[in-house]
């Protein structure tokens, strides 16, 4: 048996269920069990359960057949739970460090009571962890352990059952379970600490309680908060049951008063046409289970304000237009302070917001390329009678097909076409003036798979944060409607890093649907035109900027490298656009040295070269999905790490050979080890991990869930052993110079 059974259920909690479950395996004290409960989500969380089970023994994972909420989670938990104690976190939390340690030390010091409440931290999304208050209700003074008659006070902590940790015997005995529905905790804190025969606090925080920036999926606004009122009826039912508990219904009636009145007075719960319905129940509630000998409208609590005072009476007496009216006319009061703070403040964003809707769809980005351009070509195939537009720089206007309008940025057009586009895509952050319009619907497709730090993990790295106005970032992604991921990896990155409602699609990356499209004819016709020499191997350099300088930096020495490498290797050299104003390398002049950085395609470069060199570039995620060599340099990974910060290590799960220096990126060439078994088998393992959905059809995908308004299937992902990307061009083969289907 062991001390601890650790119960956590999981639904749609795939970005934080890592981090929650690593906190309970990290514990020092290691007597415990883990018990991941997969609450039918829809989401990758049945997944990671399952990795963890499959490399953990303390992990088992239980998968429910139909969404049932926390509480019947919890319950399939319990079921299968062997500890002396359960603790419970649910899927977003996790455990202070030395926290189960801590714990059962406070049990052996208590003599190992029925209940021990701790303390415990609601961390904001933001990351920020503000301890509960008041702290003294936890205070350890005065005898180990009690009878809650004892330290009443208690009933005043919050009702999560994340607080506290149950003898399971004291459970199995009292038959405590968790009702179904919201509030499903109040069903089962309170009997708890009720029927104890001893309790004990710990004045340590060891839970923190994640808050996300967009609420849990249970907490959304509905009629489901109408539960709170059924998980009242069911607590006093317990007490009706229960004789020896029945002098603590005035207790828990202060408390009922105060949860119903505060879930009533939050606007962001109940719907508008719930209202009615909910002060009438909760009025019945409230006057069916009232203490006898209390008067009738008299406050549950003196130590309540005179506005509570007030409320609990209306709600009480069932007034609710008076209630409805008190809190409008509050409503207006503060308003009014608001505006006679701010008077003279205007919103030049209503240009964007007063015009009507069209058929239309605007691209926002710099060129007509990467993946809103691939969409855009699917889309007029699959739907040739939507009219596009592109938003671009007049320098790149002339990259765009003749099918699509181009709109100045800033001009009277863009603005228009913002306003009235019924869809939106772009791979980079909205116009930060865009006031979406009701209907219309924005398409997130990123640039590509992130190794690099993201949105809000870059907040404690200034340096390399392109931008500091973070709150501006989760304003746009509050327009998202969809964010295109090509893998689990980037889902779980962006769900963390740009918290908002957004609907994920792990669709893949439709700017990669080429790499299979491609012939091998069609692959020496792009190296015939970019000057590859016939039958020299072709090398695409592609490094990434560096956040901690802005001059362009040279990690190669290109000349030696060539002459190194021999005549049998030519190199493309693409800087990354940010070194754009460096102008070519002219300082660098040697025949089979190519600068490809003002290439427009940088899927063209990919198709032509035979292997990949880079350090950090997202492009090693795509460059995959051709199943070519790759080899990494990554002579400067201890510095980038610290200025940047990447989500894995890269030396640990590359997709082919590593170079730390010049020589041994030489040597990788020269030997065959960049195209050997071993790079072989590491690029499968990179290819399956980050590109499952790279298939050729993820253009089609998007374009039949997003444009077609069809939820329904989608053209199913082709099996990885299926696929035949595009071949690398063979030296007898003749180039057919046919016109090139990307710009």
């Amino acid at each position: 048996m062991p001390r601890f059974s650790v119960i956590v259920p999981a639904y749609e909690v795939q970005a934080y269920l890592q981090e929650s479950l690593e906190s309970v395996l990290s514990q020092s004290y290691p007597d415990f069990e883990l018990i991941a409960v997969d609450d039918a989500s829809p989401d990758g969380c049945g997944e990671i359960a399952d990795e963890y089970a499959a490399r953990d023994p303390r992990v088992t994972a239980v998968h429910l057949a139909h969404p049932l909420g926390p509480g019947p989670a919890r319950n399939a938990g319990l079921a299968r739970a062997r500890g002396e104690y359960v603790v419970f976190l649910d899927g977003g939390d996790v455990l202070a460090p030395g926290a189960l340690r801590a714990v059962a030390d406070r049990l052996d010091a208590t003599g190992s009571p029925d209940v021990l409440v701790y303390g415990h931290a609601r961390t904001d999304w933001t990351g920020e962890a503000v301890r509960n208050r008041p702290d003294p209700l936890l205070s350890e003074e005065g005898p180990a352990s009690f009878r809650l008659a004892d330290r009443p006070e208690l009933l005043g902590l919050p009702t999560a059952a994340w607080s506290s940790t149950c003898r399971r015997e004291y459970v199995e005995r009292e038959g405590l379970s968790f009702p179904p529905g919201l509030y499903e905790d109040t069903a089962w804190t309170y009997p708890a600490l009720l029927a104890a025969e001893s309790v004990a606090v710990l004045d340590r925080v060891c839970a923190h309680h994640r808050i996300r920036r967009t609420g849990s999926p249970s907490a959304a606004p509905g009629r489901s908060h109408l539960d709170v009122l059924d998980q009242y009826q069911r607590l006093f039912g317990h007490l009706s049951t229960r004789p020896e508990l029945e002098r603590w219904r005035p207790a828990v009636h202060r408390r009922m008063a105060e949860h119903l009145r505060a879930v009533y007075a939050d606007p962001r719960r109940l719907p508008r046409a719930a209202r009615p319905e909910f002060h009438r129940r909760a009025s019945a509630l409230l006057r069916r289970h009232r203490p006898a000998g209390e008067p009738a409208g008299a406050p549950a609590s003196p130590a309540w304000s005179r506005t509570d005072r007030l409320r609990h009476a209306l709600m009480l007496q069932g007034l609710r237009r008076t209630h409805r009216a008190l809190s409008l006319l509050r409503a207006a009061a503060e308003a009014a302070g608001r505006r006679g703070r701010s008077w003279g403040g205007g919103c030049g964003r209503a240009r964007c917001a007063c015009t009507t809707a069209s058929s239309g769809c605007c691209r926002c980005t710099g060129s007509w390329r990467c993946s809103p351009a691939a969409i855009e070509a699917k889309l007029r195939e699959l739907a040739p009678r939507m009219r596009t537009a592109w938003i671009c720089d007049p320098r790149h206007a002339s990259t765009l097909p003749p099918q699509t309008a181009w709109l100045r940025p800033g001009s009277a057009a863009y603005w228009s076409a913002l306003a009235r586009a019924a869809y939106l895509t772009t791979n980079v952050n909205t116009d930060r003036a865009l006031v979406k319009r009701p209907g219309q619907v924005v398409l997130q497709t990123q640039h590509g798979t992130p190794l690099k730090r993201v949105g809000l993990d870059l907040r404690d790295r200034p340096a390399a944060s392109p931008t500091t106005d973070f709150a501006g970032l989760l304003r746009g992604a509050d327009q998202w409607d969809f964010l295109l991921s090509a893998n689990r990896h980037s889902t779980l990155v962006w769900q963390r890093a740009v918290p908002s409602s957004y609907e994920v699609l792990e669709y893949g990356h439709p700017r990669n649907d080429p790499f299979h499209g491609a012939t091998g004819a069609d692959v020496a016709a792009l190296r015939e035109r970019l000057g590859i020499a016939p039958g020299t191997t072709a090398v695409l350099y592609a490094p990434t900027h560096r956040d901690y300088r802005r001059s362009r930096p040279d990690h190669l020495d290109f000349e030696r490298v060539l002459r190194d490498l021999g005549p049998r290797f030519t190199l493309l050299v693409r800087d990354h656009p940010t070194y754009a104003d460096s102008g070519p390398r002219a300082a660098v002049r040697h025949p089979r040295l190519l600068d490809v950085s003002a290439h427009p395609s940088v899927e063209e470069l990919c198709l032509a070269s035979d292997a990949l060199v880079t350090d950090y570039s997202s492009l090693m995620f795509d460059y995959a999905v051709l199943d070519r060599p790759i080899v990494v340099h990554a002579d400067d990974w201890e510095a980038y790490e610290a200025a940047r910060g990447t989500y894995f290590d890269l030396r640990a799960f590359p997709p082919g050979a590593i170079a730390r220096t010049e020589d041994e990126l030489v040597d990788i060439f020269t030997t065959g080890h960049w195209r050997g078994s071993r790079s072989a088998q590491l690029r499968a393992a990179f290819r399956a991990r980050f590109c499952p959905y790279d298939d050729g059809n993820a253009a089609e995908r998007v374009v039949r869930r997003v444009f077609l308004g069809r939820p329904g299937p989608v053209p199913a992902v082709v099996p990885m052993a299926a696929r035949r990307p595009a071949p690398a061009a063979r030296p007898d083969e003749p180039a057919a110079l046919s016109p090139s289907p990307w710009p």
